[in-house]
């Protein structure tokens, strides 16, 4: 059986002279170092960064061509390199490499047009094989069985369009790097709202969108008195019907409730601060929520890491301000940087040169000054944090209008009417931080700390490590109250609760996002969205015991507080979807009446299972089974130590067949019988008087054992999901397994990110 041991916190590793830990240099290595031909990474992270700071300082010579170029890129390489800021993905991905595009949001226009929704789908993929996502409204499209005057057909409505966009973003592949991800948004009064909502109530359906409901105000207002609205045709821009605001209000809450989606964006709000207003009307966000746009229109982001912005017991304002400035100027460079997929977008982009700095490590910094996020006092430090860095960022943003000149839509914005010229028409945005706060080794954007202690990857002979969160690790130590088996009970329990050993005021401070009631975390929203020019992305956990009603109460907490737009995730509530995306009936083909060929079920994205080493003759030798949902051994995975060659293609292709015969419903016991006995020159005993006689001896033996364990020991995947879920974690907002390393993911920021191996599904 697998052992654990206990790590001293993320280990920092000094990867040249940036002091990164294991964890990073993972996701660096996976996702972001230049790649040889062979997949292999050709630089190391100091050499990556240095490409970002030399290629993103080189707009500067723009604006003066005598600029101290070795200065301005040795000034953005100590930003990176000493993790207090860095961009988004793509622009550490792609500044100074062959496809230089650099941003992440990107909002195209989908036209009432057959020609209008195939050139946004051609759009959509050139953007996603860039490395961007994408957000589109549907709500310019008229409803399904409307006429289609050119043919005097029926319309098929906006459902069925997004069914393309979703089919053209499974077929691309983001460079290796990125997998396309979709905002889908629909008005509240589309005629085809009520589709829309329940769109994704089978979680086979348009698994590449994000979707959300655009709520107006007059939409609002009648939930709140209980009264209806209209729906209007937009094709004819008339009344068509009139529904019950709270029906179709608690139909939004129903489907949220059940898996999550939809969530909500309130539309009108987010047009109150639309910076431009005279260009056009804001429509849509981007995937995850906190960046809406103009039609055509891109946006680069990047995030402050607050977790080192911390003097003793209060917060380093003096770092905090001069980070700002230097990541305003840095996020300015990079739209003149940016190489656009389509010159609409580099058009509107350079036209409103819109940045999105956030913030990341919240929670760690509430950690370290000793502040319970759950309280009156992180609400308000919340405030004056948000504020100091909008404050800042003005400044610089100012000083670089002084310099380079106003963004060239300034004319007739909210800014001009201000009376300030900045360069910027907008400037802060709390964003998705899944990967980039791995590689900063700090907490994800806004949320609460997800774990004190969870497990990483396997490291030497099948041991695996748990990962105890540096900051309770230190303080425990501190006070004296730090041992294994303390990691031990955190991690079956999921926290501090209930621990009398754990001083009480550390356990009020040291809280996890499950621990943490949902009106907390709409507070909390709410007061970062106070000081942020676009929006916040945040997701609010809440046990799988919640009720429909406590869903309802936090989307009208949020809308009464000021929020833009919020995303629900009840614990569990998507755990049989997972497990089952992508299963279809058992198809038997037949040829003249006879059954001649079985096709194997195809595999789910999300499998539960265990791995067994075993000791052979070419070494250790680790077979991972998975089953399906109804508990049945379904796949088998080898992996054979440091071993190549023979044996490793060997080993691969018993895994491969036992896995295509179990798939195909051959019975596990006659998998093992053809392969248990079978023997090479290299036999072994491996303890308790086993002999193992070759590879396929010890597959069928791992098996065999792996059958054993499961009708003694415990049930089902789908009925035993509870206790598994502890055993894998001991945390409570659980959403099924890392589909590239089996770790435990977390549902946050509108994302799924595995802090294991860097997985996101962002």
């Amino acid at each position: 059986m697998e052992s654990t041991r206990v790590s001293g916190g993320p280990a920092r590793i000094k990867a040249n002279t940036i002091n990164l830990t294991e964890n990073a240099l993972t996701v660096l290595k996976k996702r972001y170092l230049r790649k040889g031909e062979d997949g292999r990474p050709v630089e190391t992270p100091e050499e990556m960064f240095r490409r970002v700071a030399r290629n993103i300082a080189e707009a500067d010579l723009i604006y003066d061509d005598k600029t101290d170029l070795d200065g301005v890129a040795e000034a953005f390489y100590d930003l990176m390199t000493s993790l207090r800021f860095l961009p988004n993905s793509p622009t550490l991905m792609n500044a100074g490499n062959k496809l230089q595009q650099l941003s992440a949001c990107f909002v195209l226009p989908v036209d009432d047009s057959m020609e209008g929704i195939f050139d946004a789908v051609k759009n959509t993929a050139l953007i996603h094989q860039s490395g961007g996502g994408t957000g589109f409204s549907f709500s310019r499209l008229r409803p399904k069985d409307d006429v289609v005057m050119s043919t005097m057909g029926k319309a098929s409505g906006p459902v069925s369009f997004m069914t393309v966009f979703d089919a053209a973003t499974e077929t691309i592949k983001q460079g290796g790097t990125r997998r396309g991800a979709n905002m889908g948004i629909l008005r509240v009064d589309h005629p085809d709202i009520l589709e829309f909502i329940s769109c994704k109530k089978d979680n086979q359906r348009l698994t590449n969108f994000n979707i959300s409901v655009a709520l107006t105000e007059e939409f609002m207002d009648a939930v709140e008195r209980d009264g209806e609205y209209g729906l209007i045709n937009p094709r004819t821009g008339r009344e068509v019907k009139r529904l019950k605001a709270r029906e179709v209000f608690e139909r939004i809450v129903e489907a949220a409730w059940s898996n999550g989606e939809p969530g909500i964006i309130f539309i009108d709000r987010i047009n109150r601060d639309n910076p431009t207003p005279h260009i056009g009307e804001i429509e849509s966000t981007n995937p995850c929520g906190e960046q809406p746009l103009l039609p055509y229109e891109s946006c680069n982001l990047g995030s402050i890491n607050l977790s080192l912005m911390v003097d003793g017991r209060d917060v380093d304002w003096g770092l905090l301000g001069e980070t700002v400035h230097e990541a305003v100027h840095f996020l300015d460079n990079v739209i003149d940087m940016n190489r656009y997929p389509l010159p609409q977008i580099e058009e509107m982009t350079k036209g409103n040169r819109k940045i999105g700095l956030g913030v990341m490590g919240w929670a760690d910094m509430l950690l370290k000054i000793g502040i319970p996020y759950n309280s009156n006092e992180a609400i308000e430090l919340a405030e004056r944090v948000m504020a100091f860095i909008h404050e800042k960022a003005i400044e610089a943003s100012r000083g670089l209008a002084e310099r380079r000149g106003t963004f060239p839509n300034w004319k007739g914005s909210i800014w001009e009417k201000r009376g300030i010229p900045v360069r910027n028409a907008t400037l802060t945005t709390i964003a998705p931080t899944g990967t980039i706060s791995i590689i900063a080794g700090c907490s994800s954007g806004i949320e609460p700390v997800f774990a004190l202690a969870f497990y990483r990857d396997a490291v030497l002979d099948g041991e695996k490590l748990v990962e105890v969160n540096p900051i309770f690790r230190k303080v425990a130590i501190e006070r004296g109250f730090f041992s294994e088996d303390l990691v031990r009970r955190i991690m079956e329990e999921g926290g501090l609760h209930g621990m009398d050993d754990v001083p009480e005021d550390v356990r009020r401070v040291f809280v996890t996002a499950h621990e943490i009631e949902p009106s907390w975390h709409i507070r909390m929203q709410a007061a970062f969205q106070k000081h942020t020019d676009n929006a916040v992305s945040k997701t609010v956990n809440f046990p799988n015991s919640a009720t429909k009603e406590e869903v309802a109460e936090v989307f009208l907490l949020a809308y009464r507080l000021g929020c833009k737009g919020v995303t629900v995730y009840r614990d569990g509530s998507r755990e049989v979807q997972v497990l089952n995306k992508g299963r279809k009936e058992e198809k038997v083909e037949r040829v003249e009446g006879k059954e001649v060929f079985r096709t194997p079920k195809p595999r789910g994205e999300v499998t539960f299972g265990a791995t067994r080493k075993m000791k052979t003759g070419c070494g250790n030798l680790y077979v991972t089974v998975n089953e399906d949902e109804e508990g049945r051994p379904f796949e088998v995975f080898t992996q054979i130590g440091k071993a190549g060659g023979c044996a490793a293609s060997q080993c691969e292709a018993i895994g491969r067949l036992t896995s295509l015969a179990l798939r195909s419903g051959v019975e596990p016991a006659e998998v093992i019988k053809q392969l248990k006995g079978i023997s090479c020159h290299l036999p072994v005993f491996a303890g308790e008087g086993e002999k193992i006689l070759s590879c396929s001896d010890a597959v069928a033996k791992a098996l065999e054992w792996y059958v054993n364990f499961k009708t003694n020991n415990y049930q089902p995947v789908l009925n035993g999901i509870g206790n598994q879920k502890k055993a894998l974690s001991g945390i409570n907002n659980f959403r099924g397994a890392c589909p590239d390393c089996g770790g435990v993911v977390e549902h946050v920021e509108g994302c799924v990110v595995c802090r294991a191996c860097g997985y996101s599904e962002c």
